[in-house]
């Protein structure tokens, strides 16, 4: 059974999400610039982080040390997941909340740098689509 959240609920789970959310955009930041460091060390930007037989001692820890990060940003995610979000995209912190409006599955939308959960969408729209919670919508939320 999926999470279905309140607009308060979603709200009140919004600091530990934005905490997540902001040192996973660093974290990603900290691979990316790995991930170019052992392309410029290895002649070609690495399609994948494997380590090899023949790679030397300062290949295989920046392999080493890419490997752990890329656990640590995967596992982050899934503590997220576990809240009952939905991450929608890592490279902006768009983040989903599942919930209800009369009846109707919807989305709780919200992007890292926002400020409080103020926006929802349809579940075929997507970002895109998204709606101002208006004063009536925002109360129906509540219950």
């Amino acid at each position: 059974m999926t999470r279905q959240f309140t607009l308060e609920e979603a709200n009140a789970v919004l600091p530990r999400v934005r905490a997540v959310v902001a040192k996973q955009i660093q974290r990603r930041g900290e691979i990316e610039r790995q991930l170019a460091r052992l392309g410029e060390m290895t002649g070609a930007y690495p399609e994948s982080v494997v380590e090899r037989p023949d790679d030397g001692d300062d290949v295989r820890a920046v392999k080493q040390d890419l490997i752990a990060r890329i656990h640590e940003y995967q596992r982050s995610w899934n503590e997220l997941e576990d809240l009952g979000v939905v991450v929608k995209d890592p490279r902006t912190g768009l983040i989903d909340f599942r919930s209800r409006i009369d009846g109707r599955a919807v989305f709780l939308c919200w992007r890292f740098g926002e400020e409080t959960i103020s926006h929802y969408h349809e579940l075929e729209t997507g970002f895109s689509g998204r709606k101002q919670l208006a004063g009536d919508v925002r109360a129906r939320l509540y219950n």
